[in-house]
């Protein structure tokens, strides 16, 4: 099964931070997934059930050298 989250993407989850925002980037992925808030800056761990679970929106990372693989 293919992973649809990547390290960089930016992802909308059902419900918002306290400080607003409901958009976090996907800063290390696994059994856990370190998530960045896009609003304040805070960082904290979340499960994977969980994410998967609460995601709305997926924002793919842009690959800024043109692709080039």
């Amino acid at each position: 099964m293919a992973d649809r989250f990547d390290v960089g993407d930016i992802i909308k989850m059902k419900k918002p931070h306290p400080c607003g925002s409901q958009e976090w980037e996907v800063l290390r992925t696994g059994a856990d997934f370190r998530l960045k808030c896009m609003g304040c800056g805070h960082q904290i761990m979340v499960s994977r059930k969980l994410v998967e679970k609460n995601t709305r929106q997926i924002t793919k990372k842009t690959q800024p050298d043109g692709g080039a693989q």
